[in-house]
C-alpha cells in the first residue's frame, strides 16, 4: 500500500513469495525435510493473505490478521471452504513446532495441496478493491 493506493508491484511480490514458498515446501516434502516442507507452506499462504490484504487495502503487519483477512475473504466470496484451509494453514504453522515423530508425510502432502487450493481461491482477491 502506497498512501492508501493499491500498490501493484508490493502486491505481485507477494503472490510471487507465494507461489516460491508453495514450490519449496514440495521440495522440502520430497527431501523428507517435513518441518520445513509444512513452514513453506504456511509461509505461502500467509503471503498471499498479504497480497489480498494490500490489495483491498487491510491490515496485515502481525500474524494475527491471517485470520482476520481470510475471515474477511470469506465475507467477500462466499466460499465456505475457506474456514477449513484457514485452519489447515495454521496447522501447517503448528508442524514446524512439534516433534519428528508425531508428522506425516502423506498427511503434510494434503495440508499442502490444500494450500494450494487456498492460493487459487485467494489470487483472484490480489485484484484492487473497487
Amino acid at each position: 500500500m502506497m498512501d492508501g493506493l493499491f500498490d501493484p508491484a508490493a502486491t505481485g511480490d507477494y503472490r510471487q513469495q507465494a507461489h516460491q514458498f508453495l514450490a519449496l515446501s514440495r521440495e522440502f516434502l520430497s527431501a523428507g525435510n517435513l518441518h520445513q516442507a509444512s513452514e513453506k507452506g504456511w509461509g505461502a499462504a500467509a503471503w498471499m493473505t498479504k497480497a489480498v490484504a494490500v490489495a483491498q487495502g487491510w491490515q496485515y503487519d502481525q500474524h494475527a490478521h491471517f485470520n482476520i483477512v481470510i475471515n474477511n475473504a470469506l465475507l467477500m466470496t462466499d466460499n465456505e471452504r475457506l474456514l477449513a484451509l484457514r485452519e489447515i494453514a495454521n496447522g501447517l504453522h503448528r508442524n514446524y513446532y512439534t516433534r519428528k515423530r508425531f508428522l506425516n508425510i502423506n498427511i503434510i502432502r494434503r495440508e499442502l495441496d490444500a494450500a494450494a487450493e487456498l492460493l487459487d481461491i485467494l489470487e483472484p482477491l490480489t485484484e484492487p478493491a473497487v
